[in-house]
């Protein structure tokens, strides 16, 4: 072993007395292969944490996707005019591949049981359509260790290589920013940015995971009229639940604003919708609950500066569609704003409320 690679972990007796359980002689309980996973996780997290690039965000201890959100938005205002590489992997969880991961795993863990542990869970069948399959890719399903298994693949495929082998050789600045299998590439310089759009399904395809063709694109991300030829505007792009996009501050400066996806806003509200539906009958003060509920994590992941528009336009939806099932309650074809007002303001619905502010140029 050469003298900068790092030495493999003997991890097996952190599992204590979890090994006598996952050596293959008996098929363990739902809920204590979870207390066994959560084990694996943590001792693979305090293996891996040294490991990970700062890029990476998702499934980490410390780590939340408002922090990638915001680490994103102030690279692209360090660049003002930049390349955008949206990338979109098909099936990543289904199609990671069992051999690639095993691979990665040697160069860091090589303890018997902890390996044999994680290739039970690997080969775990798969139910579908009443029809049990065992297949060679993917994550176990709804493991509480998948996402670590996840990044610890993406953190080989990608951030290493992208780090170490991509950016010494490009011209031009460039970062990226990965939550789980959602990542975004950006770059000062369009040449550098096409070189690696060219290069990265082969990248991929290498380790059995393939881009799709339409939502992986590269975009102009700049401010509007910042070059002479810009007539269609700046373009924007979606990452995270927002859409990312430049606006005019209030101090006329052109700053990277984001706001919802029209897709989350949709399915939120249809999803509250159907709740109402079937809910319908239920004592008002057990609907209000529950969209308080709603309305209030809503408010505490898409709360960012510049999107209190979007807010404001949920929580009135959302009273406009509360106010339509209750008129269904008495078989009345509308019920008046006068009546619905009232019960506001006994039930009154969240405020929408900016849980994070940035200031802006």
């Amino acid at each position: 072993m050469g003298p900068g690679r790092p030495k493999p972990w003997p991890v097996g007796a952190a599992l204590g007395h979890l090994r006598e359980r996952s050596d293959g002689r008996g098929t363990v309980p739902p809920f204590e292969d979870k207390v066994l996973q959560r084990a694996v996780a943590m001792v693979l997290e305090a293996v891996y944490e040294q490991e990970f690039l700062a890029c990476s965000y998702g499934f980490r201890p410390g780590r939340s996707a408002h922090q990638a959100l915001e680490a994103l938005r102030q690279g692209l205002m360090s660049m003002g005019g930049s390349w955008v590489l949206e990338v979109d992997i098909k099936s990543f969880f289904d199609d990671l591949s069992h051999g690639s991961l095993r691979e990665f795993l040697n160069q860091r863990v090589r303890d018997g049981v902890l390996r044999r542990t994680i290739d039970k869970w690997l080969k775990a069948g798969v139910m579908e359509e009443g029809r049990l399959t065992h297949p060679d890719t993917g994550t176990p399903q709804g493991g509480v260790a998948s996402p670590l298994l996840a990044n610890i693949y993406l953190h080989e495929v990608l951030d290493k290589w992208f780090e170490s082998v991509v950016k010494p050789r490009l011209s031009g600045r460039c970062f990226a920013i990965r939550y789980a299998d959602d990542f975004v590439l950006v770059f000062s310089n369009e040449r550098d940015a096409r070189r690696v759009m060219k290069v990265l399904p082969k990248r991929f395809g290498k380790y059995g995971l393939t881009l799709h063709p339409t939502k992986t694109r590269l975009l102009r991300f700049e401010p509007k009229g910042e070059k002479p030829d810009d007539a269609a505007g700046p373009g924007s792009f979606d990452f995270l639940g927002f859409r990312h996009y430049w606006e005019r501050s209030r101090r006329q400066g052109w700053a990277v604003k984001r706001k919802t996806m029209a897709s989350r806003f949709d399915r939120t509200l249809k999803r509250l919708s159907r709740w109402l539906r079937y809910n319908r009958h239920r004592p008002v003060a057990e609907q209000h609950r529950r969209l308080t509920q709603a309305l209030r994590g809503h408010y505490a992941y898409y709360g960012l500066s510049g999107n209190l528009a979007a807010l404001r336009r949920l929580a009135y939806e959302v009273a406009r569609i509360w106010r339509k099932w209750l008129a269904r309650r008495g078989h009345r074809s509308r019920m008046i704003w006068a009546y619905f007002t009232q019960l506001l303001r006994r039930y009154p619905l969240p405020t929408p409320v900016i849980r994070r502010r940035v200031a802006f140029a």
